[in-house]
C-alpha cells in the first residue's frame, strides 16, 4: 500500500516537472486574477514562478496561499462589557471630554479613536508598567509571578524550546496545577516543531498533571507543517487577571544567550499591572476559543479585575492583528504614529522590510529634520530577510538617518518611540509578514515616563553598535549589493 502510494506521488512529481511551464500558466493567473494582492507582491510571486520554476512553485505552496482566510480565522466578536466600554470612551474623545493627566499626549487623540474604533482597544490609564530588556531577569521574573498566581496562569509562546528553561517553568506550572490553580498553554504549531522544538510527550507531561494544552493552527495529518503563512506569533501571560507580561522573548535558552549562534540575546518584553491586563486576558482567550472551538467568555471570574487599588499612571491600548483583521492594526499604528512625530523617531527591530507608505513616511522624516534613528541585529537569522532589511537601511542613510547594526549578539526588540511620549512595542517586527501574515499583539503605551525609559534602553544599545554611514555603505562589496537587490526583489513575499 505504502509502495503504491510512493508510486503516485512520484508520477505526480514527474508530471509537475514536464508540465511545470503550465502549472506557471495557472498560478499565475490564480495571483492575477484571483486574488486582491499589492501589486508589488504580485510581481514577486511572478518573478519567483517564472525565474525559478521548480522553488518558486514550492515557495507558492509553502508561503503564497491565501486559504480564504477571513473564514479560517473568523472569531467571534467581543460582547457586554468590553463593546460598553468602547462606545463609551469613543464618546469622550470626540467631544474631548476624555481627560490625560499629560496634556502632550492630547495630540495623539486620534490614534486613540482609531484604535477603538477598528481594534476595539480600550483606552485603560491606571497602569504600571516593568520593563525587561535581558532574557534572564524577564524569566526570574515570570517564574516569580507564576508562582504566587492563586486562580489561573494563561500562557501563549510562538515558539517554547522543551531545554532547561522550559523545564524550569514546567516544574512551576505543575507545582501550581496540583494547588488548583488552572493553567491554559497555548503554542503555534509551526513554531514549536522543529529538532529542538517540543515532543508530543512534551505536551502530554502537562495533560497528565492536570495543564490544559492547545495548539494553533496545527499541521496537517499531525505532521506535515507547510503552512508558513498565519501564524500565532504572539507572546502573552496573564497571571489572576492582575499582571500581564508581552514583548519579544519566546521560551528557550537562546532567549537567555546561551545559544554559541546568536551570542547575547537583546530583546525587550513589558509587564503590566493595571486595567490594560483584561485586554491581554481577552486576546488569549480569543485565540484559545479559535484554536479549541471553547467559548471562555462565558468563565467571567478570567475577567474579572482584582480588588486592590491601581496606583499605575500609564495610558494603555492593547492592539492586535492579523489575518482575521478588518485592518492592519499594528501597522497603522506605526504609520501614524511616524506621520505624527515632531522631534524623534526610535526603531529598534530584527527585521526591517517597511512597506513602501512607511519607508516613504520614514524617508520624509528623515528629510525633515527629525531624529530618525533605526537599529537592527549585525548577524541574521534569516539570511535573505536580512539583506532585505540592509537595503531598507541603506536608504534611511541616504537620507539623513541614524542607523546602527548591534554588534553585541542579536538584537530581536519590537519597539517604536516617538517624541519620548508615546511608544508601540509588543511581538509586530517592521516587516510585512508582521503587518499581514502573522497574528502579532502590541502595547501603545502614552506615557512620557515609560517610553523614555525605552529610548534610554536604546541609547545604552549605541555603544554596542556600529553606526552604519553614508560612506561605509556606498563602498560595500558588489557581492553585498548584488544579494540586497536580489533580496528586495523577494521582500513582499519574505
Amino acid at each position: 500500500m505504502l509502495q503504491i502510494f510512493a508510486e503516485k506521488v512520484m508520477d505526480v512529481y514527474r508530471w509537475l516537472l514536464e508540465n511545470i511551464w503550465f502549472v506557471n500558466i495557472v498560478l499565475s493567473i490564480l495571483i492575477i486574477f484571483f486574488q486582491r494582492r499589492n501589486p508589488t507582491t504580485v510581481w514577486a510571486w511572478l518573478l519567483l514562478l517564472y525565474f525559478i520554476p521548480g522553488l518558486g512553485f514550492v515557495l507558492y505552496l509553502i508561503l503564497g496561499q491565501n486559504f480564504r482566510k477571513e473564514r479560517m480565522f473568523k472569531m467571534k466578536e467581543i460582547e457586554g462589557e468590553v463593546k460598553y466600554a468602547v462606545r463609551r470612551q469613543e464618546e469622550s474623545i470626540y467631544r474631548k471630554k476624555l481627560k490625560l493627566k499629560d496634556p502632550e499626549t492630547g495630540r495623539f487623540r486620534g490614534l486613540m479613536l482609531y484604535n477603538l474604533n477598528e481594534g476595539e482597544a480600550v483606552l485603560t490609564d491606571n497602569n504600571d508598567i516593568r520593563i525587561y530588556t535581558d532574557g534572564e531577569k524577564k524569566f526570574h521574573a515570570l517564574l516569580d509571578e507564576m508562582d504566587h498566581a492563586r486562580n489561573y496562569i494563561h500562557m501563549q509562546y510562538y515558539i517554547i524550546r522543551d531545554d532547561e528553561l522550559w523545564k524550569r517553568i514546567e516544574e512551576v506550572l505543575i507545582r501550581k496545577a496540583k494547588q488548583g490553580v488552572e493553567i491554559r498553554v497555548l503554542f503555534d504549531s509551526m513554531g514549536c516543531r522543529g529538532r529542538r522544538g517540543m515532543s508530543a510527550a512534551a505536551w502530554n507531561r502537562l495533560r497528565k498533571a492536570g495543564i490544559q494544552v492547545a495548539e494553533f493552527f496545527p499541521a496537517v495529518l499531525g505532521k506535515l507543517q507547510l503552512r508558513v503563512n498565519y501564524r500565532n506569533h504572539r507572546k502573552i501571560v496573564v497571571i489572576d487577571g492582575r499582571l500581564g507580561f508581552i514583548g519579544g522573548f519566546n521560551v528557550g535558552r537562546e532567549y537567555l544567550g546561551r545559544d554559541q549562534k546568536f551570542g547575547y540575546w537583546r530583546d525587550t518584553h513589558i509587564c503590566i499591572e493595571g486595567s490594560a491586563v483584561t485586554s491581554l486576558a481577552v486576546r488569549f482567550v480569543l485565540d484559545w476559543n479559535y484554536a479549541t472551538k471553547e467559548n471562555l467568555f462565558l468563565e467571567d471570574r478570567l475577567f474579572a479585575i482584582p480588588e486592590y487599588e491601581r496606583k499605575g499612571r500609564d495610558l494603555v491600548q492593547i492592539v492586535s492583528s492579523g489575518p482575521d483583521s478588518g485592518s492592519p492594526v499594528i501597522r497603522d499604528n506605526y504609520l501614524r504614529l511616524i506621520h505624527m512625530a515632531k522631534k524623534s523617531i526610535f526603531i529598534q527591530t530584527p527585521y526591517f522590510i517597511p512597506d513602501d507608505n512607511i519607508r516613504d513616511a520614514l524617508l520624509i522624516a528623515a528629510k525633515s529634520g527629525i531624529d530618525v534613528r533605526i537599529m537592527i541585529p549585525c548577524k541574521p537569522d534569516h539570511p535573505f530577510v536580512y539583506w532585505a532589511t540592509y537595503s531598507y537601511m541603506g536608504e534611511m542613510v541616504q537620507a539623513g538617518a541614524r542607523c546602527y547594526t548591534y554588534n553585541n549578539g542579536f538584537l530581536h526588540t519590537k519597539c517604536l518611540c516617538v517624541d519620548g511620549i508615546v511608544s508601540c512595542i509588543g511581538t509586530a517586527n517592521m516587516d510585512i509578514r508582521s503587518f499581514s501574515l502573522n497574528f502579532e499583539v502590541n502595547a501603545v503605551i502614552y506615557s512620557a515616563r515609560t517610553t523614555e525609559r525605552l529610548q534610554k534602553s536604546f541609547e545604552e544599545d549605541i555603544p554596542k553598535c556600529t553606526l552604519v554611514t553614508k560612506k561605509k555603505y556606498e563602498e560595500r562589496e558588489l557581492l553585498i549589493r548584488a544579494k540586497e537587490q536580489f533580496c528586495r526583489l523577494l521582500s513582499p513575499v519574505l
